[in-house]
């Protein structure tokens, strides 16, 4: 398995094989897990990232492509969410939440000023797209 790591003055880009996926959020680290074709479902591939904060850390406003379903499970400590028109939630280790292709994922923090946390992301989508792209105001 290929895997690239580019640092910028604006972020961080980590490409997977062909996924990429665009950081720019302060206190944020992204690591990849693992990525396979789905052979059962031809033209998807599963991604799975992890995502560590540290306290306070937080990710830019974001949106995933059209072809991209997500589960989002905490493995430590806590995480505020907020997708779409959502109310934003604060999800605890354990926990976990899903997003809809193409979903609009406003708030992804760490709920703790003081404490780190760690969530796995799973994506099922088309292989070589970019799966985090940040908004731009």
């Amino acid at each position: 398995m290929k895997l690239t790591c580019v640092i910028g003055a604006t972020g961080i880009a980590i490409a997977l094989a062909s996924t990429t996926v665009s950081a720019h959020g302060p206190g944020e680290t992204v690591n990849p897990v693992f990525e396979r074709a789905i052979p059962n479902i031809p033209g998807k591939t599963l991604t799975a990232l992890e995502v560590t904060y540290a306290p306070g850390g937080k990710s830019p406003s974001h949106f995933h492509p059209k072809s991209a379903f997500i589960y989002a499970h905490v493995l430590s400590g806590a995480i505020r969410s907020q997708v779409g028109d959502e109310p934003a939630k604060v999800y605890q280790a354990g926990e976990g939440w899903y997003e809809n292709p193409g979903s609009h994922h406003k708030i992804s923090e760490n709920a703790s000023a003081t404490e780190p946390a760690k969530l796995l992301a799973v994506f099922v989508g088309d292989p070589g797209e970019t799966l985090v792209t940040p908004e731009h105001k």
